[in-house]
């Protein structure tokens, strides 16, 4: 594959050039003692995000353990646990706070475990719904924590490896192109794959309004963003508009999860009776 531009970063590095170096495998390749955003005006715009995000993030889990014990509950939950891990990454990584080096790149290799490990638990509650397995079952719920655990550590390990050295085995992809399969394949196919796969299971009018935002959030971080640091001259980028639309979108796969597992909820008794 050494023609093809398949597992190159470099074409990310090119385009998140400062002001606009705040894009998450970027902070594994190379270091920021250049220019960052403006931590004052703008560079907060992420962590804006998860101030109104974290509220709602506890109620869906909160909202989740008042139903019975019945239904795809703990699985979802699960998944919902693992976003949390991604956005409080998110706000070391590309919120802007002043970290040291090497504590910014530990956060960045966390959340593209966390990324790669969430995007797989969603596709498994896409399969719960099909009861290979009895959900719900320490069975069922061991089974999706040791195959997300297994994802988690070895996407976090090539990650830690690659941004530390620890065996050389990833410096070759700290120059030139910044080839590296492994995290190409772990942080951006895999759970592209993932996505694909929930999405195509469970087709409901929720689910394709929360593919809309997903994309959108995608289409700020990965095109719109650079061009909009540079217009802003470094003071905002699409850090705030990816967080939220994928808050959005995960907001409409709670409601969607909601809908189908709104029997399970416990139904208030009227003592009154009939007159």
């Amino acid at each position: 594959m050494g023609s093809t531009q398949f597992g190159n970063f470099h074409i990310f590095v090119k385009d998140n050039q400062p002001p606009n170096e705040k894009f998450n495998p970027i902070m594994l390749f190379r270091d920021f003692d250049g220019r960052v955003l403006d931590m004052e005006v703008g560079e907060k715009e992420g962590c804006r995000g998860e101030k109104v995000g974290y509220p709602l993030r506890s109620n869906w889990l909160e909202t989740g353990d008042t139903c019975v014990d019945t239904g795809p509950r703990r699985e979802f939950q699960i998944f919902l646990a693992g976003y949390i891990i991604i956005e409080i990454c998110e706000i070391f990584t590309v919120g802007g706070f002043p970290l040291n080096d090497n504590v910014r790149k530990g956060f960045t290799a966390v959340h593209l475990a966390a990324i790669c490990a969430t995007t797989w638990m969603l596709f498994i509650n896409a399969l719960v719904g099909y009861q290979f397995l009895d959900d719900g079952t320490p069975i069922s719920v061991g089974l999706l924590i040791a195959s997300a655990t297994v994802l988690f550590i070895g996407t976090g390990y090539i990650a830690l490896d690659t941004a530390f050295s620890w065996t050389g085995h990833f410096d070759s992809s700290l120059s030139g192109e910044n080839r590296n399969i492994g995290l190409y394949v772990l942080y951006l196919l895999f759970p592209l794959i993932c996505l694909f796969g929930f999405f195509s299971l469970k087709t409901t009018v929720y689910l394709s309004a929360a593919t809309l935002l997903f994309a959108i959030g995608q289409i700020f971080n990965f095109v719109i963003s650079t061009h909009l640091c540079q217009a802003a001259d470094g003071k905002i980028n699409g850090a705030l508009f990816e967080t939220l639309f994928t808050l959005l979108s995960v907001g409409m796969i709670w409601v969607f999860w909601s809908s189908i597992t709104e029997d399970d909820w416990p139904v208030p008794v009227n003592n009154g009776g009939y007159s």
